[in-house]
């Protein structure tokens, strides 16, 4: 059985605030200190996280803990494009091509939590092969897919 991939969440967190700032430099807005804690906490695992899970952390940290200062920063995050909310999870998780507009969905694993940006590509093809079969004009959409990974079949 192979083992379990290693993986730098430093790394992922570092170049997520990284790319909030520079974002938010071009736009002219303010990456402040709640919305940076918010964002690195979104990003320290790759497993949904729930604004409430948030609120917790923020508190012990001695951020204020009051859900509308939660929800403002993820719509701000949201808003510069550097995280996602999954629908289903009522959740967030980091955007693997932040900055621009794309359409998106998710792999869920039922085991471990873990969630997999699908890739833009096939959602755009989806998407036109849709359209064409269907003559659907597309506004929006949410793609969330759920089974297990690939570490987690390997596990089993």
């Amino acid at each position: 059985m192979p083992a379990p991939q290693q993986h730098d969440h430093h790394r992922c967190i570092s170049t997520a605030v990284e790319t909030a700032r520079s974002l938010c430099e071009q736009r002219g807005v303010r990456l402040t200190p709640i919305r940076k804690r918010v964002l690195e906490l979104v990003w320290q695992s790759h497993k949904p996280a729930g604004a409430y899970d948030l609120l917790g952390q923020l508190s012990e940290e001695g951020f204020n803990s009051a859900p509308p200062t939660v929800y403002r920063a993820l719509d701000f995050l949201l808003d510069l494009g550097v995280v996602h909310r999954i629908s289903s999870l009522n959740a967030f998780v980091g955007c693997d091509h932040p900055g621009h507009e794309h359409d998106t969905g998710f792999f869920i694993c039922t085991e471990c939590g873990d969630a997999t940006e699908l890739p833009a590509a096939g959602i755009e093809r989806l998407h036109n092969d849709l359209r064409k079969t269907l003559g659907l004009n597309i506004a929006t959409s949410n793609h969330e897919l759920t089974g297990l990974c690939a570490n987690c079949q390997a596990s089993a």
